[in-house]
């Protein structure tokens, strides 16, 4: 029996090896129900690996993990039951149309009128008008939602979404992040891998660094940011980033960028 205090994710003293590369060496986290929780390293600093752990896939070689409160080891059905895993790769069939995509998975989980279920998620992730249309002439961005869509079905309380956004353009990226923080809104948990400094600053309620098999810092952005000195205050002149450049040229489907002070020679402190 799970209660609402026990974390929907812990992790205990978790390795792996394969062969003589020993990739996790002792890995400890918990994570709360409802939030977003970013796994964040380097490439082969085994994220990916941790993932697969953690929704069966593969087996540790030591230390614990469950999930909802059922062991990843012992109880890797119920496990099943209560994820959904989201690839580095939209899983979606490229010749089937978004909704077909839908009502196949719906139909899979032998869940009751499959359409319904369908129309429901196309108009959750904003699809509904592309619903109709072979997934293959989707953008990267509409892939993606429609990939974590699918993940959706049969409302499990745990997504992991590892590195989500891997080779979508900066508007796409965007997009799912909107679509992330939708889930946790609506109290899903999210385990979110990926090598983005600022996807983990955008999205995570709280964030470890995985570096070398190990959890090097676990906290929120507040408090990691408080490992480091305090910045020496100098005063610029703002200037626009290239992402406020890139949204304000590519149309109002992207985010709104902040409006220029009257009086241009106007500055404010950076820390």
């Amino acid at each position: 029996m799970t209660t609402s205090a026990a974390p929907a994710i812990r992790v205990q003293g978790v390795t792996k090896s394969f062969k003589d590369l020993q990739v996790l060496r002792g890995v400890d986290f918990d994570v709360e129900r409802g939030s977003i929780f970013a796994l964040l390293g380097s490439n082969g600093a085994g994220k990916t690996t941790l993932v697969r752990i953690l929704s069966t896939l593969l087996k540790a070689d030591g230390g614990s993990a469950s999930v909802q409160g059922f062991d990843v080891a012992t109880a890797p059905n119920d496990v099943r039951q209560a994820i959904s895993l989201t690839g580095q790769f939209a899983a979606v069939d490229e010749v089937l149309s978004g909704r077909e995509n839908l009502v196949l998975v719906a139909r899979l989980r032998h869940l009751k009128d499959p359409g319904s279920v369908a129309d429901d998620l196309l108009a959750r992730f904003s699809l509904t008008e592309a619903g109709g249309r072979r997934a293959g002439t989707y953008s990267g961005g509409m892939r993606r939602r429609l990939d974590i869509a699918m993940s959706l079905i049969g409302d499990p309380p745990v997504i992991f979404l590892d590195e989500p956004t891997t080779g979508l353009d900066p508007q796409a990226r965007i997009e799912v992040w909107q679509t992330v923080k939708q889930l946790a809104d609506s109290g899903t948990t999210v385990l979110l891998t990926t090598q983005y400094l600022d996807e983990a600053e955008q999205l995570a309620d709280r964030i470890a660094i995985l570096h070398e098999g190990t959890i090097i810092q676990n906290g929120t952005l507040a408090e990691l940011k408080r490992l480091l000195p305090q910045a020496k205050v100098e005063y610029v002149e703002k200037q626009p980033t290239l992402e406020e450049v890139f949204l304000a040229l590519v149309g109002p489907s992207a985010a709104p960028v902040p409006e220029p002070v009257e009086d241009s020679t106007e500055k404010e402190a950076v820390k």
